[in-house]
């Protein structure tokens, strides 16, 4: 099943920063975007992920322009079927680690994992403040909070920035353990050349120029 389209996605700020980019996601697949910084790939990624308009092209998700729909339904998907991880945490800050995944669990009706806890070694420390953790716990709680929500697409701007190469491969393997169980997608930016080639689709963005690999 088709989760994504984008057809000849082009962005200019006061330059032309990539043009006439096209990708589709599928289900249980994952696709790696990398390049060097400054390359374009994180806006690339928030177009895709419904938070920047891109200056020309479209992106259609479950098969809807998403920049078409009005703000009420592009809420309701972002709530229900979208999950963004980010390599700055965007946690909340006064909440324990435990709040944090309620909330999630409340917006979508589904119920936090202690499997997952346990796969992302934060079961431990979930009762703690989100400023007491350390940055590679408070990168595994944003990861949690994410896939407590059972999203149909994960977008991932460098997710395992902050963690070791063991803890980054381990956060892989349940991103694509998850994907295949879900029936869900990823799509990844990372400059990590090793993780971005455990993905099922591998693209280059180079020269204003999404290729794929």
């Amino acid at each position: 099943m088709n989760l994504l389209s984008a057809k000849n996605l082009s962005q200019t700020f006061e330059y032309e920063l990539f043009a006439n980019i096209s990708l589709n996601l599928e289900s249980k697949e994952s696709i790696a975007i990398i390049g060097m910084s400054g390359s374009g790939k994180s806006t690339l990624l928030h177009i895709l992920s419904s938070l920047l308009e891109p200056s020309i092209g479209g992106v259609a998700i479950f098969g809807e322009d998403i920049y078409s729909m009005n703000k009420k339904k592009l809420s309701e998907l972002k709530r229900d079927s979208l999950g963004l991880v980010f390599q700055s945490h965007y946690l909340f800050k006064g909440f324990s680690a435990y709040e944090n995944l309620e909330v999630a669990a409340i917006l979508s009706g589904e119920n936090i994992d202690d499997e997952l806890l346990e796969r992302l070694n934060i079961k431990e420390c979930i009762k703690q403040k989100v400023t007491e953790l350390s940055g590679g716990q408070q990168q595994r709680v944003s990861i949690a909070r994410v896939l407590t929500k059972k999203p149909r697409i994960i977008f991932a701007d460098e997710p395992t920035g902050n963690l070791d190469k063991k803890t980054a491969n381990e956060v892989m393997k349940l991103f694509f353990e998850y994907c295949q169980k879900e029936d869900s997608g990823m799509i990844l930016v990372t400059h990590d050349e090793n993780l971005a080639h455990m993905c099922t689709h591998v693209y280059r963005l180079e020269n204003k120029v999404l290729n794929k690999l």
